[in-house]
């Protein structure tokens, strides 16, 4: 079994991987212990492990993977089953490398838009080839809310419901509806160009506020929770195999 670590900016996430890829399970926390990974390699015939980290660094994980399983730590210099077309590759953000070798795994030979609904909105793109071309990055839900709140005197701070509606009748409802709608529009014009200019696009979206947004999406997407833990399980994959 692999597996794969992604320690985010807000949460973190760990995940086991059978083989042929089935999730066995998986545990999310605003910080992983230790004790929880260690249950895992007792538990199961961990055979590899990888961290990807874009947060804090978690050398208490690192070091306890390093004496139970052959451990990789994500970095821009590990090798990869893509492609990166990209003018300053280590300026990448792990977590977009990770759900583009997902992207391609998922759709192999398709252009595939692989969306990321979290602490930013990130829009990365692979082409049918395999390569990754670059994409998109701008503020995500939480980060709409409350930079209205802050920059301003008068708006209040609001929290995520669902919006069913287009004219706000409140300051709340105003707020929500223009920024979840917001997005919402800002996802759907760039499917509209993606899909211009690459014939048979597939999406895919994942991240924690993927599930508030997917709704309402007008076009057809593929929506996945564990995106990027599921790359980082490709990744490892890749190398184990390449080993001699």
């Amino acid at each position: 079994m692999y597996l794969a670590i992604d320690i985010g900016n807000s949460r973190q996430k760990a995940a086991l991987f059978s083989e042929n890829g089935e999730l066995v399970t998986l545990e999310e926390q605003r910080q992983l212990t230790s004790g929880t990974l260690v249950n895992w390699t007792d538990k199961y015939p961990v055979k590899a492990s990888i961290l990807s980290s874009v947060g804090e660094e978690r050398l208490d994980l690192e070091r306890m993977l390093e004496r139970k399983t052959r451990y990789i730590r994500f970095s821009h210099a590990t090798p990869l089953p893509i492609a990166i077309d990209y003018q300053q590759p280590k300026t990448l953000g792990l977590d977009r490398i990770a759900d583009a070798v997902a992207a391609q795994a998922l759709f192999p030979g398709c252009n595939v838009l692989a969306i990321q609904c979290g602490t930013c909105l990130v829009m990365d793109f692979v082409n049918q080839e395999g390569r990754y071309l670059g994409g998109s990055i701008s503020p995500g839900l939480e980060m709409r809310l409350a930079s209205l709140h802050h920059y301003t005197h008068r708006l209040p701070e609001v929290s995520y419901r669902p919006v069913d509606f287009l004219i706000g009748d409140t300051t709340e409802k105003s707020i929500l509806g223009g920024v979840v709608n917001g997005m919402a529009d800002e996802i759907d014009g760039a499917i509209e160009r993606y899909t211009q200019k690459f014939k048979e696009l597939k999406v895919m979206m994942t991240g924690g506020n993927c599930e508030q947004l997917h709704f309402s999406i007008k076009h057809s997407i593929f929506a996945t929770a564990n995106a990027v833990l599921y790359g980082l399980y490709k990744i490892l994959l890749f190398n184990e195999k390449a080993k001699p």
